[in-house]
């Protein structure tokens, strides 16, 4: 917290958030970046630091310490935020983000942490941010990519301590904790490749990042066997669960062949499955499905879901211990969490 020195005590609280404002646009960083240099955080490098304290100097502000490290050791709040895609519309109501979410209250639970739960556009993830920026969390759990890759690098770039549920791309600056998605793709490709299946459909958007690895596995599975995926195969479909009706549906309009199926989530397998059941193709002697996630409501299906489990109850304690370590000013490795198959009847 600032204050100003005693040549201006009748200053008032908009004055000096001014200031601050003055100085940050002078420095040519954001007003966090400022407040964190002024207490002399660790995640300031030090040219940015000394530039910050020179302009300080010059406005005629000081820093009370005091109430900078009281602030700091009384917040124990996370913020935890889903991205909304507002061309998807994907609810918070979706059993993946529900059973993240329950892993994450009991790993900050056990941390004595508490969590803010907050959502943003996904075509904004800079918005994450701001329950940071405005002193209210330590840091930021982001469950999800989507497609802003390089808006999380700037968030990483200007020293945010953020962790992303996701996978590891490209240079890559921020942290990132989620399931080995290329091994889970070959795994539930290569399984339908053992039961006979050769015309094995694909559905799931592949520009978002984790759709991508799991697809990567699909075709290395495919390859591996010496089969040539084919395009006419693969189907662009969001996570919503109407999008399994929408893949087969599709698929049939291509007129193209298939005897399996690999769905990118579980509740596009679980509608797929019901729209396939509706046209007469039964699951699975006709055709074998394979989910990806394991959510809870798999093995009540019908039939029973085999599917890609995801490290869900680890994935929490993964991703509140990077995110310690970064609030903490310390480096925080991505980690990769494996995945495996659960076989029940629908494969």
């Amino acid at each position: 917290m600032l204050k100003p020195k005693p040549a201006a005590p009748a200053a008032s609280a908009q004055q000096r958030r001014l200031q601050m404002a003055d100085i940050a646009r002078l420095a040519g960083v954001s007003t966090s970046t400022v407040s964190r240099a002024l207490a002399g955080s660790k995640l300031v490098n030090d040219e940015t630091r000394q530039r910050v304290l020179e302009l300080a100097r010059s406005l005629n502000y000081s820093i009370n310490i005091g109430a900078q490290n009281l602030r700091l050791k009384q917040n124990r709040t996370v913020g935890v935020v889903v991205p909304y895609d507002p061309d998807t519309r994907q609810q918070l109501t979706d059993p993946f983000f529900l059973a993240m979410l329950g892993s994450l209250a009991d790993a900050l639970t056990e941390q004595g942490l508490d969590m803010l739960l907050t959502r943003v556009d996904a075509g904004q993830l800079d918005a994450a941010a701001q329950p940071f920026d405005s002193g209210r969390v330590i840091g930021v759990i982001l469950i999800g990519q989507w497609r802003h890759h390089d808006q999380l690098n700037q968030l990483a770039a200007r020293r945010v301590p953020i962790v992303v549920w996701g996978a590891q791309l490209p240079q890559q600056l921020y942290c990132t904790v989620g399931g080995d998605n290329v091994a889970g793709g070959a795994l539930a490709t290569g399984h339908l490749l053992q039961r006979g299946r050769r015309r094995i459909a694909f559905l799931g958007d592949i520009n978002l990042p984790e759709v991508e690895h799991r697809y990567q596995g699909y075709c290395q599975a495919l390859r591996a066997q010496g089969i040539a995926p084919d395009p006419q195969l693969q189907v662009p479909v969001s996570f919503l669960p109407g999008g399994g009706a929408e893949g087969v549906r599709e698929l049939m309009r291509r007129g193209a062949a298939f005897d399996a199926m690999f769905a990118s989530s579980d509740l596009l397998a679980m509608a797929a499955i019901n729209t396939l059941r509706e046209l007469g193709r039964p699951v699975p002697d006709d055709v074998a499905v394979v989910g990806y996630d394991d959510i809870e409501l798999a093995s009540y299906f019908h039939p029973p879901l085999s599917t890609v489990r995801q490290p869900i109850a680890a994935a929490g304690r993964a991703l509140v211990a990077s995110l310690l370590e970064l609030a903490d000013g310390q480096g925080a490795a991505s980690l990769q969490l494996p995945t495996e198959l659960v076989l029940r009847a629908s494969a």
